[in-house]
């Protein structure tokens, strides 16, 4: 049997829908994030900020840190976007770094996160897709969880709420 080029098009519309609609499973907090029996350590941790400079946290030590890697088009990211700023506000012991995996823009940026309600988090950039290499990323949103001696401790793969009870008593083993 034959499958037409138009039903093969069909078929990966239809995956990348659910795939941009969480099949993690936001609202089942042990499905979508990993934490590690023994933390990672991470070599380099090297991106930009929004000016494109180099941001190094390579040798960085002392805060709780979130690498969030998330896109303007990635709805979960939208969903979730708000929390993670809540959480700053409320812990301002966690770093977060917000990391966008489109090409820098600055104005594309500022909208959405206007248009979500966002003020206080600061964008970053991984231009040449590096980290996404580094830590092997396979969707979006994607957030790395990194303890105060600078070692990947865990992972949320997919869409969290960041200032849910479970989240929350998460960090707080770790601050």
């Amino acid at each position: 049997m034959k499958i037409s080029k138009s039903f093969k098009i069909y078929i990966h519309i239809i995956l990348l829908y659910l795939i941009s609609h969480n099949l993690y499973g936001a609202e089942d907090f042990s499905k979508n994030i990993v934490i590690h029996e023994k933390p990672t350590q991470i070599k380099e941790l090297k991106f930009k900020d929004s000016d494109l400079n180099d941001v190094d946290l390579t040798n960085k030590k002392g805060n709780i840190m979130i690498l969030n890697f998330w896109a303007t088009w990635c709805a979960p990211c939208k969903r979730e976007m708000p929390s993670l700023e809540k959480l700053t506000n409320q812990f301002p012991q966690v770093k977060v770094y917000a990391i966008n995996m489109e090409q820098p823009n600055k104005l594309k940026v500022r909208d959405f996160f206007r248009s979500i309600g966002v003020a206080s988090l600061d964008t970053y950039y991984d231009p040449k897709l590096k980290l996404v290499k580094q830590f092997k990323m396979r969707g979006l949103p994607t957030s790395i969880l990194i303890d105060k001696n600078g070692n990947e401790f865990g992972r949320v793969i997919g869409e969290v709420d960041f200032v849910s009870d479970e989240f929350i008593n998460l960090i707080k083993k770790y601050i």
